[in-house]
């Protein structure tokens, strides 16, 4: 008897492109011996109640979109018992995710580690009680990742990131934002201009902005977070430090931990995974520990 693969995909992701792959995905499928299930996505949450009501009679589960398909999988798979395993195939713009799995952005390629791939269990987090795979962020860059010019970033790395976050400081367009965090033991009150909570090697396609040390499973989320430069001369000092790539720890908090709070007077806009996540003034986050089985190719 064959093995039984659920197929979701959503139809509209990265521009509709996994259309002209969709054969070739079911054919590398079918080839590796499974009884393939086909359900494109209809609405939001589709996937994640589709999986739910679906999920347990199936062997495995491959999911096909950009960061939304992938939250709304991820989701439901936390409310699977028991346990099942999911692949990826990023069709979205960013597919941070997918890169820091290395997961190929060859769809056909990425099919296939789906099921010849390895398991590896990862991290994944909760925003108030509310699933997240990869990244919560708020503050001045969480947009700017996503529409900084692609040369820049190739050039400049992920200082391009925070080099024109900075800028528009000095163009006067931003306020500072007053926090309480406290991480884990740690307790911290500040003004800050941006701050993420993340589990990537990438963020908007920029690499080595959360560090060089990241773990996918080690129970602790990277925390970066950005004061507020006070004037033009600490914003220049804070560019020059980034440009020698030498972070000044009076302006930049890089840590890890496995639970976070955030707490501000004014409500304060956040995204999770790149989605809008609302405006708060409390936020409790933690890391659920090898919460989630991908499926990722051999090699990586």
């Amino acid at each position: 008897m064959n093995s039984k693969l659920l197929f979701i995909f959503n139809p509209n992701s990265g521009q509709g492109r996994i259309r002209l792959k969709l054969v070739s995905i079911i054919d590398i499928f079918t080839r590796a011996g499974y009884e393939v299930t086909v359900h494109p996505t209809m609405a939001r949450e589709d996937a994640t109640n589709f999986i739910i009501e679906r999920g347990a009679d199936f062997d495995r589960i491959v999911c096909s979109g950009g960061d939304g398909t992938l939250d709304e999988s991820v989701k439901a798979m936390l409310r699977l018992k028991p346990e099942k395993t999911l692949g990826y195939i990023p069709a979205g713009s960013t597919n941070d995710y997918a890169k820091t799995l290395g997961i190929s952005s060859n769809m056909e390629k990425a099919a296939q580690s789906a099921v010849d791939g390895r398991i590896k269990k990862c991290d994944v987090g909760t925003f108030n009680g509310n699933p997240f795979v990869y990244i919560a962020a708020f503050g001045a860059f969480t947009e700017v990742s996503y529409e900084t010019n692609q040369k820049a970033k190739n050039i400049l790395g992920h200082m391009a990131y925070v080099l024109e976050g900075i800028r528009y400081v000095g163009m006067g367009n931003l306020k500072p934002i007053d926090m309480t965090i406290v991480a884990d033991d740690r307790i911290i009150k500040d003004r800050f201009i941006y701050g993420m909570v993340a589990n990537t090697l990438s963020v908007g396609g920029i690499k080595g902005i959360t560090g060089k040390s990241v773990s996918l499973d080690d129970g602790k989320f990277e925390v970066v977070l950005v004061r507020f430069p006070e004037d033009s001369s600490e914003a220049n000092t804070m560019m020059a430090a980034l440009m020698a790539k030498e972070p000044d720890p009076e302006y930049f908090y890089y840590f890890k931990a496995s639970e976070i709070s955030f707490v501000s007077e004014t409500p304060v806009a956040w995204t999770l995974d790149g989605e809008n996540g609302g405006a708060q003034t409390d936020v409790e986050i933690r890391n659920l520990k090898q919460a989630v089985s991908f499926v990722v190719p051999l090699y990586k």
